[in-house]
């Protein structure tokens, strides 16, 4: 965890100083802890750009991590995804709507109008999963199917806008889809910040429920836990997480994937491997937003 840890930082840090216009370590630690001794140009280098994208994508790979390694628990399924239920193919079809017929909550900020409208959609899929669920009775992999069914609906409903949208109109859609840390503010990172601690308290509350789960569905009831209560709690709590991260950034689906493989490798397979879990998958959103050259 510590080496984990280690990594993160120096990832991060890395992210923070590279970019078109090169930052030193010298600058970059006056900039954070003496911001009145640094000219107007790196303050806003540091403090309006590089910051909010390097922590929006630390903040975002720990929420896809979490969320990940709790779909991946709670389905019995090495493949599954933050986006195995479809959240994030609801996430576009509400940003599309927003994008090319200007559908949305009325009143909402502009900076907010797009995010907001993939947020409410990304939670209705959630719900949508969790009725059908609740009314059929269905077991883990009814749930999987159900999911696959939603992600192909929306996918269906996003290239309809796709086929009405004008010129400039689908390319913005074909912009927001393929995920950028542009859209990372101060705002954003404080409320994704507030829900995924909420969300990491009840996931670690959990975290024995999870791993008695992961024995199979009938020795995790002769512990008294009551699995269908647990696996909608968790699915809330993944599409809750998840719908954020789509709003905030647009899709971003491989990284809710390979950082629970990661944790397994390194500790092992319980489920207190869930705060390493997002570990892993913040540095690799950090990374990621490195690589990418957002800045």
């Amino acid at each position: 965890m510590l080496a984990i840890a280690l990594a993160m930082m120096a990832s991060l840090m890395v992210d923070v100083t590279c970019g078109s216009s090169g930052l030193p370590l010298s600058a970059l630690w006056q900039a954070l802890f003496q911001p009145e001794k640094v000219n107007a140009g790196i303050h806003v280098i540091v403090w309006d750009i590089r910051l909010p994208y390097a922590l929006m994508a630390l903040l975002v790979g720990m929420a896809l991590g979490l969320a990940g390694a709790e779909m991946q628990t709670i389905l019995n399924n090495p493949l599954a995804t933050p986006f195995t239920l479809g959240v994030s193919s609801a996430a576009a079809f509400g940003a599309a709507l927003a994008i090319v017929l200007g559908i949305g909550i009325p009143g909402i900020p502009a900076a907010w109008f797009i995010p907001a409208n993939a947020f409410i959609f990304a939670l209705l899929s959630a719900l949508l999963l969790d009725g059908i669920t609740r009314w059929t009775g269905v077991a883990a992999s009814g749930v999987v199917l159900f999911g696959i069914a939603l992600v192909f609906t929306f996918n269906a409903l996003v290239a309809i806008m796709q086929f009405v949208a004008d010129e400039d109109t689908l390319q913005g859609l074909v912009f927001w889809t393929m995920g950028s840390l542009v859209r990372a503010s101060w705002e954003k990172l404080g409320v994704l910040a507030v829900v995924f601690i909420a969300v990491l308290f009840c996931a670690l509350r959990s975290a024995w429920q999870l791993t008695a789960l992961r024995l199979g569905e009938e020795r995790a009831m002769s512990f008294g836990i009551h699995v269908r209560r647990l696996r909608l709690l968790s699915l809330l709590r993944i599409s809750l997480l998840s719908a954020l991260a789509v709003a905030f950034v647009g899709p971003i689906g491989f990284i809710g994937l390979v950082a629970p493989h990661i944790a397994r490798i390194l500790l092992g397979g319980r489920s207190p491997f869930l705060p390493s879990g997002q570990r892993a998958d913040r540095r690799a959103g950090v990374i990621a937003g490195l690589y990418c050259g957002e800045k």
